[in-house]
């Protein structure tokens, strides 16, 4: 099998240009990349034989990436879909525009910070000449075409408004998108049947590049790599048709559409910016032939923004500076990065959140001696998070399933003194467990149970809505599966707080981080910057003890009188899909009690001989056999839906309609409209270990079969072990890698800016 990653952790290299390959090629070149369907058919071109619909939603991960792990997404076949898709507002589209309103409040408030972001250090050489460049086309000293030495061998268009990812927002606060008008889809049609490329990528592309789509390609046919999915080699075989002679490599056209798509492929990677040394190789290695200029071109044209951080020297103390000689200050090292602007808004943004938390005192909403009280009534690391909560804006969780009692207790003990007090998961399969362990300590008796997902929260269907400045109306928050906070959803709940509110992050550290750029609770973990409270409640049984080894690098041979944990092995791919069908259908409902469904498999990759796509076609022959006469799916066949990137919720197909695809996903009912059944659905009985994040299973089968050794991490084996409550079945064919893998790869790093933007802020 052609195993493809879950994310960047588990594909490339941190950095693009490192061995192995950019970051964009770990976002983008894998096997299936983000859909399903085979090679575009369309005109013989750059295209031929490609599948040039690999799309990449707006943010998430890499290798497998958060489509993959999320939205699944998949350009139709065919351009009508897209065109057909006005006036109402779903709720999947209800969900991705969530939160747009409170993502230009956000914008309102940065408006004024127009001035580079300073660190207090010089630079010197290519860096400097750099950074004072964009000074003065930020302050309009210069114009952006006379600033750089070598001048610009095409005129520069205006640059157009950065494309963020939308968010969730209430139904009834937001107006539908408009569909790209069909005159504008058949223009933009013609310039790609002109050009080679696939014509089912006219609706996407009018979309994404707006009014005058098709002359902007005709301009410019490297804006076409702002269609995600679309890769440099792409583009530039279509430049080529369109351009003839005039096409070249050295194109300043070229240089920058190659210089963003590279830093959105770091963002599916996980990155929120790239160190420059970074981004140049990796525009050497796309055949840049002068990567400094594409990057001053960005950033002149306001597609890429620049930051000099300075880094903290370890070792010798610094040398005393005199008072009176200022031009003897000591220069200190730095890093210059790059990165997109929605991606720098959001992390300043999350840390303005953060540090108005941590530096204010939380509302008086309890006499100190009731706080006292109740965590005397409790005991060990409970207490510990009570105390904390009580006299801090900003306290970090660690733990793993069983921790899950202490923010339950916190909560009833919030809400015993009158404080407005809520959970939020990253799914519904997690609120609902959580909400099953409220009421099972018999601490949530109400109608009531004050737990929501983060996405409703946010765009305000779950949760207690907002007061009338726009803020949650809640006193305290508790984030469970906080490590799968990416920078932008972090950021819109530290605004959504009102001041005075406190907020608890809790999570476990050891499971894969979060499908979009960012790692905001092992930033905010390494950053100390509040109270830490690390669970003493281990997770029981032989599953808790070989999960517990796991996250520290061991993989112990557990004693499971109960078969709690059977190993398989297998020699082949053939043999690896037969013996997993085995189990879920006879092997664990015959020998745990287990039905099949209520067992879940999990295998590194959507693609190969034993990703989810041949795992899921093998269970439904079995368990829900048919013809798929509903864009591939029957009634009672399991399902992944996504209703926006990053999320995937698990439910089962109902029926099917005139309306479209109806589906029950934990307990509540969607409607996915026909044209959006092949973008939002997978079939379920096999996902990946990000899309079963925040879930759990009464048993679990992980499929590791040989050639899935490059895949494995330690994170990644800790979050698909993780998921069974009861028995967990490992289909082994990975030999010494797996041991390997868990004490030797840990999760890739993430190119972040939160520690350094933190840091200032916070009140010593």
């Amino acid at each position: 099998m052609s195993t493809e990653p879950e994310t960047t952790e588990d594909a490339e290299p941190g950095t693009p240009g490192a061995a192995g390959g950019t970051p964009a090629e770990g976002a983008g070149d894998s096997a299936e990349g983000t859909g399903d369907s085979a090679a575009q058919e369309g005109p013989a071109g750059p295209f031929a034989g490609e599948s040039a619909a690999e799309e990449g939603p707006a943010g998430p991960s890499a290798g497998e990436s958060a489509a993959e792990e999320g939205s699944g997404a998949r350009v139709a076949e065919g351009s009508g879909a897209a065109e057909g898709e006005a006036g109402r507002l779903s709720e999947a589209e209800a969900e991705l525009l969530a939160q747009r309103a409170e993502r230009e409040r956000i914008e309102q408030r940065k408006a004024e910070k127009k001035a580079p972001i300073e660190a207090g250090a010089k630079l010197s050489g290519r860096a400097a000449d750099l950074l004072a460049a964009v000074r003065a086309v930020e302050s309009g000293e210069k114009p952006a075409a006379t600033v750089f030495e070598e001048p610009a061998p095409a005129p520069r268009r205006p640059a157009p408004e950065p494309v963020r990812r939308p968010q969730p927002v209430a139904a009834e606060t937001v107006a539908a998108p408009a569909a790209p008008a069909p005159e504008a889809v058949q223009g933009v049609r013609r310039v790609l049947g002109e050009g080679g490329a696939p014509e089912t990528l006219a609706p996407q592309a009018a979309a994404v590049l707006g009014e005058g789509a098709d002359e902007l390609l005709r301009a410019d046919p490297w804006q076409l790599l702002r269609v995600a999915g679309v890769r440099p080699e792409q583009a530039d075989g279509f430049a080529r048709a369109l351009l003839g002679a005039e096409c070249a490599p050295d194109d300043a056209r070229r240089g920058r559409a190659v210089t963003v798509w590279l830093l959105e492929q770091a963002a599916l990677a996980g990155h929120t910016a790239l160190e420059m040394p970074a981004l140049l190789a990796a525009l050497a290695q796309r055949g840049v032939p002068e990567p400094e200029s594409a990057v001053q071109d960005s950033i002149a044209e306001g597609e890429a923004l620049v930051f000099q951080d300075a880094l903290e020297e370890t070792g010798a103390p610094a040398p005393a500076v005199e008072p009176d000689d200022p031009e003897e200050e000591r220069e200190r090292p730095v890093r210059v990065l790059v990165g997109l602007e929605r991606y720098a808004l959001a992390e300043e943004s999350l840390a303005d959140g953060l540090a108005r938390l941590v530096n204010s005192v939380p509302k008086q909403d309890g006499p100190a001696e009731e706080w006292e009280r109740l965590a005397a009534a409790a005991a060990g690391s409970t207490a510990e998070l009570i105390r904390a909560a009580a006299g801090h804006g900003l306290v970090l969780h660690t733990g793993g399933e069983a921790s899950l009692a202490e923010p339950a207790a916190l909560l009833h003990a919030a809400r015993s003194l009158g404080l407005r007090a809520w959970a939020a998961t990253h799914g519904p399969v997690g609120r609902d467990r959580f909400a099953a362990l409220l009421r099972r300590t018999g601490q949530e008796g109400g109608a009531e149970v004050p737990v929501a997902t983060v996405p409703g929260l946010l765009s305000g269907p779950e949760g207690p809505g907002r007061d009338a400045d726009g803020a949650l109306d809640l006193d305290l928050l508790v984030v469970l599966d906080a490590p799968q906070l990416d920078v932008e959803t972090a950021a819109l709940l530290t605004e959504s707080l009102p001041d005075g509110a406190r907020l608890v992050l809790a999570g476990d550290p050891a499971v894969l981080w979060s499908v979009g750029p960012g790692r905001v609770f092992a930033d905010l973990l390494a950053a100390r910057i509040c109270p830490q409270v690390a669970s003493r409640l281990p997770d029981p049984g032989p599953l808790g003890e070989l999960v517990s080894g796991i996250g520290v690098g061991e993989l112990n041979q557990v004693e499971a009188p109960g078969k709690e944990v059977v190993i398989v092995p297998v020699r082949d791919a053939g043999e690896a899909v037969h013996r997993t069908v085995q189990l879920v259908v006879d092997s664990v409902p015959r020998a745990i009690g287990v039905p099949a469904e209520e067992t879940q498999v999990i295998t590194p990759g959507h693609g190969g001989a034993v990703g989810t796509r041949a795992l899921n076609a093998a269970l439904k022959e079995r368990l829900n056999p048919g013809p798929g006469r509903f864009g591939g799916f029957d009634p009672g066949d399991r399902i992944v839906y996504s209703p926006t990137p990053g999320r995937a919720v698990p439910g089962r197909v109902v029926k099917a309609d005139a309306e479209g695809l109806h589906l029950s996903c934990a307990g509540g009912s969607v409607v996915v409209p026909k044209e959006r059944v092949e973008q939002s659905l997978r079939h379920g009985w096999a996902m990946t270990a990000h899309q079963a994040v925040g879930s759990r299973w009464p048993a679990v089968v992980v499929v590791l079969p040989g050639d899935a050794a490059q895949a494995l991490s330690r994170p990644w084996v800790y979050t698909a072990f993780g998921r069974a409550d009861r028995h967990l079945s490992v289909v082994h064919g990975v030999e010494q890698a797996l041991p390997r893998a868990v004490a030797e790869v840990p999760a890739k790093p993430r190119t972040t800016r939160l520690p350094v933007l933190l840091a200032p802020q916070i009140a010593g």
